[in-house]
């Protein structure tokens, strides 16, 4: 390893800003039904604080791929700071709807910018024999923000007003854009390539035209023109921007890395665990709420103890991946995910805390074992030269399919729920009855992650 690059300073400017950008992506769900007083909007506008910064990730993630090679390392982390800082800061004196929509997604156009720098650099500084370990640290950050985010957002709302959710983030932005100018070095190779706008437009229309189609399908119903024509013409427009990337000498997203097995195997299962992830941090809060009539607060609370205890085994996770292989590790972490959803489906109103506790942590400690050690497995499959790609395509993948499960998992719960209540049930039973059908439902995929797990081989 080179010994001028001091890889300690490196990750911290790099994580911290990461940290913030995934607490603020989900902190503000525990908020939405009071933001939507304050400002008058309906539940269903309201949802777009949180679906806006998806879509954005979805729309932006692509194209940071080919930006990471136009731009040094320097130049990408600076930018992607300050946009998070101006986002926030918006966010925070929002005084409209509308000002505060835009300062979200300024906010996600930052951590757009983030995740795969992070990443890109962790495969440019660590050895192979090492990655494990350094993307073990990263999962940690990766699932620290979203799951701290309910419970301190939970805490500052029952102190203080919704704007300090935000100005909560600004001195750990402000450090990291310190730190970042004074340690972060250019790892990068810049080459002279030029952003096709036609594969950027082609993209946007495409992840965005598939989001924003399945995140209004609950409401507006999943059969409606303008839910089944958006999702149409997202899909035409990814075939098309596909073909077009395979015909161009220096496409924007190489989609060679699609013929590595082991990528796409490995690309598979992280669709799945995020789709099952960021749904279930969703509804899981809402059956609590709603079924078990807990606060927010304690909801958080009780979400807690999972999320400490895998920040505590995230980097031993990441160390047995490096001696042992990726099987050792992920094979079991998806046995435990299937456990914890099929001990979830079962649940209803009369379910104790405690086992609500003991439960989020086993399915906890499974998604960490699977999280990190998937996405080192994934990018090892490829030559060095198409990191940035990979990368891309692996972020852009996964932030899609968390917006797409978080839209699909809420719409079913609602549905199911709003049946039950049609019968006659009360409220805590019919959203027991909502949830226990989606956790039956992420328990399927659970179950085929198991089975993909076992044709995982070691890359490198």
């Amino acid at each position: 390893m080179n010994k001028e690059i001091k890889t300690g300073p490196i990750m911290t400017a790099l994580l911290v800003a990461g940290f913030v950008g995934l607490f603020s992506e989900t902190a503000l769900n525990i908020a939405l039904g009071e933001l939507s007083n304050i400002f008058s909007v309906d539940a269903t506008t309201i949802q777009w604080l949180a679906t806006g910064y998806f879509l954005t990730l979805g729309i932006l993630v692509p194209v940071t791929g080919i930006l990471m090679q136009k731009f040094t390392t320097r130049q990408m982390f600076i930018t992607s700071v300050a946009l998070s800082i101006i986002g926030t800061i918006v966010a925070a004196l929002a005084p409209v709807f509308s000002v505060l929509l835009t300062a979200r997604v300024i906010q996600a156009a930052g951590l757009a910018i983030i995740l795969p720098l992070t990443q890109n650099v962790i495969f440019t500084i660590f050895p192979p024999n090492k990655r494990g370990g350094a993307m073990g640290i990263m999962g940690l950050v990766i699932l620290a923000g979203p799951a701290f985010g309910p419970t301190l957002a939970g805490l500052i709302l029952d102190t203080l007003s919704w704007h300090w959710i935000f100005w909560f983030t600004i001195p750990f932005l402000v450090f990291s854009l310190i730190f970042g100018y004074i340690y972060i070095p250019n790892v990068n190779e810049i080459r002279k390539v030029s952003i096709d706008i036609l594969s950027v437009i082609l993209s946007t229309i495409g992840f965005g035209g598939v989001v924003y189609g399945v995140s209004v399908g609950g409401e507006f119903g999943w059969t409606s023109t303008t839910v089944l024509s958006t999702v149409i013409v997202g899909f035409i427009a990814l075939i098309l921007f596909a073909i077009r990337q395979t015909k161009m000498d220096t496409p924007m997203l190489n989609l060679k890395a699609f013929k590595h097995p082991q990528f796409v195997l490995g690309l598979a299962m992280n669709m799945i665990t995020f789709l099952n992830m960021l749904s279930m941090l969703v509804v899981l809060p809402m059956f609590m709420q709603m079924a078990l009539l807990v606060s927010a607060f304690t909801t958080g609370l009780i979400l807690l103890p999972g999320s400490v205890l895998n920040c505590i085994l995230a980097p031993t996770i990441g160390r047995l991946f490096d001696k042992y292989g990726p099987r050792a590790v992920i094979t079991p972490g998806t046995i435990l995910v299937v456990i914890g959803y099929a001990l979830y489906a079962q649940y209803g109103t009369e379910t104790a805390l405690w086992i609500m506790v003991i439960t989020h942590i086993v399915m906890m400690l499974g998604i960490g074992m699977v999280l990190a050690s998937v996405q080192t497995n994934t990018l090892n499959a490829l030559p060095k030269q198409y990191y940035p790609d990979g990368i891309a395509i692996s972020q852009t993948s996964q932030q899609v399919a968390g917006a797409i499960g978080i839209a699909i998992m809420v719409s079913i719960f609602s549905a199911q729920q709003a049946s039950s209540l049609a019968d006659g049930t009360t409220l805590p039973v019919a959203a027991a009855s909502g949830s226990s059908l989606v956790f039956n439902i992420s328990l399927i995929l659970a179950i085929i992650n198991v089975i993909l797990s076992l044709l995982m081989k070691k890359t490198q």
